[in-house]
């Protein structure tokens, strides 16, 4: 049963799906009082339990302290109460880089009561209009430099009313901040419900009307006291990292939640790509990275023999299955555990994870505390150890899509079904086969797309790889290799059956890519998840 609310425009509540289709939720050990802002746990709270002088926020040439991000935040929150008639429960876009100013204005806009859309800075006008259109937001706040996308969708929407634009740089010269400056350092948040939603999460769904994902206040808060407490053991001198967009969830989680939820500091710097980050690491002294494995990969490739990431005690990827390749290198380049995890939009974050005391290369892992994980067939029903099926996850955060008829495509009997295809062994660990969609089935074998890009990745001369299956007449389907090569290599015939040849001393013959073409990059996405989908068609070049 949904506790009490604050929220007085109640569109979210209102649209939440019916709770027979909600999945089982596993709460013990995460409790909470009735009335929870997760913006006022992650400053205000932490200001008094003594981080007040503690750097919170890293950018833009400047550190913020808590103290500071404190202050900053509630001014912001009274202008946007004050100067933009904010109600608690009205939706509230966001559009920007990862910097300082993003997280505040999500902090401040939480704080109000509002419920937060975090959008990317590639989106286009037409892919805005519909998270307008499906959230009905009437407001956006927005980066100064990146406002002609909103401003365009607000000419012609129905909903959107207001685009307020703010200064992502260091110098707070813009509307938003011109109307929060001589505000109150204090602000009397909303005391929202912790079963209000404070935040939608947008999923990078392919085609058609996007899936809204609703997490509640409290949700914000589990994900940071179960995956970055026990797996992470996040403490104040932490230094965070990374390259994932803020509006994603695995970037929002990593780069702000939870390091402020632990009085850790976040670096949020708009040029943190994948080959800057060994230099980002060496001068920030981060501790924690976090990135996608097509990351990591690019940072081995930029990594020269004096890099220096003493600082840093663990690399944590997710969005793709770790390559044991990878795993491999990056331990032995740097000397330091790479974590390899799978998390969800429609779950918020990570639930299965390796550890640092538990740990085995090429497994996504086991469940993060509070959670539960089984392999399942088409019917629902658990399978043997070691044959692979259905990934089914359940805990205390789930799948609650907003007005969304997918809902009972995603939740069976209680569990999530996150699209996975996995296989659990006899030690307890689970292991990533494929996307669901991306198991090949090629002359009644079953062949699974990422262990054929493990092997390929493994050979010297490839550099990226992405593996799908194509129609064959003949065979149902063939696997199909699309490589990126180093630079030098040839392009030719001999080339493809250097690398057919090579798959086949590794793993059965029969999983061998039939047909291998050459690429000059893969597609992918924000998060630096390949688009395999496009690979597939025949969309990318």
């Amino acid at each position: 049963m949904l506790g009490p609310t604050a929220h007085t425009d109640t569109f979210t509540r209102d649209n939440l799906p019916p709770p027979e289709l909600w999945p089982e939720f596993c709460l013990d050990g995460f409790d909470y009082p009735d009335y929870l802002n997760a913006a006022v746990e992650l400053t205000d709270r932490m200001v008094e339990k003594g981080f007040g002088d503690r750097t919170a926020l890293i950018g833009n040439g400047r550190r913020r302290s808590y103290r500071e991000l404190s202050e900053w935040t509630s001014q912001l929150a009274h202008a946007l109460v004050a100067n933009y008639g904010i109600k608690p429960g009205n939706r509230v876009l966001i559009r920007s880089a990862n910097n300082p100013a993003m997280v505040a204005c999500w902090l401040a806009a939480t704080k109000a009561g509002a419920v937060v859309v975090n959008t990317m800075p590639m989106l286009r006008s037409g892919e805005l209009t519909k998270i307008i259109d499906k959230a009905e937001i009437s407001l956006a706040l927005c980066d100064t430099r990146l406002m002609d996308e909103l401003i365009a969708c607000a000419k012609d929407s129905v909903f959107l009313k207001q685009v307020i634009g703010f200064d992502g740089t260091a110098s707070h010269d813009a509307e938003l901040d011109r109307a929060a400056l001589g505000k109150p350092h204090e602000f009397s948040a909303v005391q929202t419900g912790r079963d209000d939603v404070a935040l939608l999460g947008f999923t990078s769904g392919t085609t058609g009307v996007p899936k809204a994902t609703m997490h509640f206040h409290r949700d914000l808060l589990i994900i940071a006291d179960a995956y970055a407490k026990e797996v992470l053991g996040v403490t104040p001198d932490d230094v965070f990292v990374g390259s994932p967009p803020l509006a994603f969830t695995f970037g929002l989680g990593g780069l702000a939640i939870f390091p402020l939820r632990f009085g850790a500091a976040a670096t949020l710097l708009e040029n943190a790509t994948p080959p800057n980050m060994i230099e980002i690491i060496e001068t920030y002294k981060a501790t924690i990275s976090f990135t996608a494995p097509t990351a990591y990969r690019a940072m081995l490739k930029a990594m020269d023999e004096g890099a220096d990431l003493s600082s840093l005690r663990v690399a944590v990827s997710a969005g793709e299955t770790l390559p044991g390749p990878v795993f491999e290198e990056w331990t032995k380049k740097t000397g330091r555990p790479i974590l390899d995890g799978i998390g969800a939009t429609e779950m918020l974050h990570i639930f299965i994870s390796n550890r640092f005391a538990d740990l085995m290369p090429s497994s996504t892992g086991k469940p993060v505390s509070g959670y539960t994980a089984r392999i399942v067939d088409k019917d629902m029903r658990e399978v043997p150890r070691g044959t692979i099926g259905k990934l089914a996850v359940r805990g205390p955060t789930g799948c609650r899509y907003m007005a969304d008829d997918r809902q009972t495509e995603y939740v069976r009997d209680g569990w999530n079904l996150t699209g996975d295809a996995f296989y659990q062994d006899e030690d307890g660990f689970f292991h990533f086969a494929a996307r669901s969609d991306d198991i090949i089935l090629t002359a009644g074998y079953n062949v699974a797309g990422p262990e054929v890009e493990a092997a390929l990745l493994s050979h010297p001369e490839v550099l990226e790889c992405a593996v799908v299956g194509q129609p064959d007449n003949e065979r149902g389907q063939i696997v199909e290799a699309f490589v990126v090569l180093i630079e030098g290599t040839t392009r030719d015939d001999a080339t493809i059956k250097r690398l057919q040849d090579y798959v086949k001393t590794l793993i059965a013959p029969y999983k061998y890519p039939r047909s291998v073409k050459f690429i000059d990059s893969l597609p992918k996405t924000q998060t630096g998840k390949v688009q395999r989908f496009r690979l597939r068609t025949g969309e990318a070049p």
